[in-house]
């Protein structure tokens, strides 16, 4: 029989779990919730780590845990500390023996390292999973006591090599608070530099834990996770080539829930839905063999030996959820983010610390991520929005908010079908393409965008809706759709290789017939013919505003010199965006398009569908109205005007 378990701050862990007789902690009621249970958390802030014993059996019997309706349930990978002593200044420290870290993990040894990691290029100072916080705002690390006492407004190494767009935090004028930690074999010390404040009367916190609530063991499935706070926790650096630790994470199951929580402060990762150790553990790093490539390709085959497949992993629901002030990731995963739906989140501030660097670094940082839906999120205000690497294979990017990023999107090393439709993406850098086989209706892109081809990494590609191999190919570019988009040209050119609009197309063919003929035409040969022949780019029906160049085997599209003056803004809580649109671009002749308007994916040989293998219609907008075909234009609004229109995108 289901049951209700209880935790409240009042109980204590030998009660029985009833309301009138609650648990003192959450791991407690996590020891003993079986499924169809649920563990309900009363207020109150609990220093733990959870970690689940048991699964649910199914979508509806599964194991809950949430917090009290209307009550405020954080959960802390930190502890307080109180016992400063002053050093000399605004410098003070403070001894902990450590045993004052549990489970033998110590975030002050600890280093952020491992596969794609890259040490602060300046120094090279190893950085470490421990965190300072002042009344919630963490510190920065410090390579000596020497720049603790005397901070600099910069710090070597916090200036990495693809920061071009944006002022650097902290900021000149911003006051620098920083720590470093010495440890031996009994003590752990630590040095912070709290400025004005006495850290003795304010509340200072250190991590402690690498989770707040993750499971030991894999396969738990069907497990919620309802209506939490969770923060400061030192999780560590989660490359797809090894185990991917988060402040939360499902460690290799199916089927969870993880909704309406508020998740803050991992030190790199918030939520892991990806890799667990035994398909390999930064093998790169640890024995310099092989490079991270060709481990992370033997992890794909190692995980289809332990049963990696839609029946035993992934089909994980990520939803209303707010993520912020990561190191990393807001959202990680590889191979285990299978077949899941990621949508109505808020995600920002990842990434923008800048306190080391590794090319694993987004809101959402997802490896083949089969068949998984991502739609109606809001990422803004990160080092790169939204990075779909490998196998992105029927993933469907859909109705969501870019803008204030570094880059907002990035698709690399993957072969199609993948979809990105009814999007804003509003930064100055839109989107890197280095894939091929996507399909793009409906959105609007506002900066530059780059595509390259990869010809030194071969990647695999699978049978429709299944993670079985069907083959591996290089990257040769194009084979894209690009389908009533607007496009804004004008912003600056930050790569040699990225620009706006579509020219860089031009010269391709704009069919698959015409494509093939071009090979043929090259008399005998295999492989060599269809290298020397560029991909086919399917491109029609799109806006060119503000002098955004078009490719030149367009037959329809509105080119117009005129600034549409976009604007993101914000204001109690809600998001607007106002364009100002041509009178003569809502003229176009446009349409509701289908799965059958798109031409399937060359080398996959699949079509744009649904992960049920259903026909797609594209009639819905960024705010989920739906399109008329007597009326529909082009872009992610189903009702622009002419003028200026102002719409609420978010809140």
């Amino acid at each position: 029989m289901a049951r209700e378990l209880h935790v409240a701050k009042s109980g204590n862990d030998k009660n029985d779990g009833c309301q009138a007789t609650p648990f003192l902690t959450i791991n407690k009621a996590a020891k003993v919730a079986l499924p169809g249970d649920t563990v309900i958390v009363h207020e109150g802030i609990y220093r733990e780590r959870v970690s689940p014993q048991y699964g649910g059996l199914s979508d509806t019997k599964r194991i809950t845990y949430q917090a009290a309706e209307g009550e405020a349930v954080t959960i802390k990978g930190s502890e307080i500390i109180k016992d400063w002593e002053l050093v000399e200044g605004t410098t003070w420290k403070v001894v902990l023996p450590n045993s004052f870290f549990e489970e033998g993990f110590n975030p002050f040894v600890e280093t952020i390292h491992g596969d794609w990691f890259v040490d602060p290029p300046a120094t090279k100072m190893k950085i470490h999973a421990g965190e300072v916080y002042l009344n919630g705002r963490s510190f920065y690390e410090a390579k000596s006591l020497e720049l603790v006492k005397e901070p600099k407004q910069r710090l070597d190494g916090y200036n990495p090599p693809w920061t071009k767009r944006r002022e650097l935090i902290p900021h000149p004028e911003e006051t620098l608070y920083t720590w470093c930690a010495k440890v031996d074999d009994k003590t752990t010390t630590i040095y912070a530099n709290f400025h004005e404040a006495n850290p003795t009367k304010e509340l200072v916190e250190i991590n402690v834990r690498k989770y707040c609530f993750f499971p030991d063991k894999t396969g738990l499935d069907y497990l919620t996770v309802k209506g939490f706070r969770m923060c400061q926790a030192a999780s560590t650096w989660a490359p797809p080539s090894a185990d991917q630790p988060g402040l939360i994470g499902v460690n290799w199951s199916k089927g969870w829930i993880i909704e309406d929580n508020i998740i803050h402060d991992a030190k790199c990762s918030g939520i892991s839905i990806g890799k667990e150790a035994s398909t390999g553990d930064n093998l790169s790093t640890k024995f310099k063999r092989k490079p991270g490539y060709q481990h992370q390709m033997e992890s794909v085959f190692m995980a289809l030996n332990i049963g990696w497949s839609k029946e035993s992993v992934g089909s994980h629901v990520i939803r209303n959820n707010t993520i912020y002030n990561c190191g990393q990731t807001g959202i990680v995963g590889h191979l285990g983010c299978i077949f899941s739906k990621i949508y109505d989140n808020e995600i920002y501030n990842i990434g923008v610390k800048h306190e080391f660097f590794g090319h694993e670094i987004a809101g959402i940082k997802l490896h083949a991520a089969i068949d998984t839906q991502i739609y109606h999120n809001n990422l803004h205000d990160c080092t790169l929005g939204l990075w779909l690497d490998w196998q992105a294979q029927g993933t469907r990017v859909s109705r969501n908010i870019f803008y204030n990023n570094e880059r907002d999107l990035f698709i690399e090393v993957t072969h199609g079908p993948h979809i990105v439709d009814n999007n804003i993406l509003a930064s100055d850098y839109n989107f890197d393409n280095i894939a091929w086989g996507g399909a793009y209706v409906n959105n609007l892109c506002c900066g530059t965008m780059r595509r390259e081809q990869v010809l030194n990494r071969a990647t695999p590609y699978h049978y429709p809706h299944s993670t079985k191999p069907l083959g591996t190919t290089f990257v040769y570019g194009a084979d894209d759709r690009w389908y009533q988009n607007i496009f804004i040209g004008g912003t600056k050119i930050y790569t040699e290789q990225s620009q706006n609009g579509t020219s860089y197309y031009d010269g391709h063919p704009s069919s698959l017939a015409e494509y093939i003929g071009r090979v043929h035409a090259l008399g005998k040969g295999d492989l060599d013919k269809f290298e020397a022949v560029q991909g086919p780019a399917y491109i029609n029906n799109n806006a060119y505003l503000r002098g955004a160049p078009a490719y030149d085997g367009e037959q329809e599209n509105f080119l117009s010199k005129v600034d549409p003056q976009v604007k993101i803004k914000q204001k109690d809580g809600q998001t607007f965006i106002e364009i100002n649109i041509e009178k003569e671009m809502l003229g176009l002749v446009t349409k509701i398009l289908k799965t059958d308007d798109l031409e399937m994916v060359r080398i996959v040989e699949a079509p744009f569908e649904n992960p049920d293998g259903t026909p797609i219609t594209f009639d819905i907008d960024l705010n989920g109205l739906k399109r008329n075909e007597q009326t529909t234009n082009i872009g992610p609004f189903a009702n622009l005007k002419a003028g200026i229109n102002r719409i609420r995108i978010w809140g």
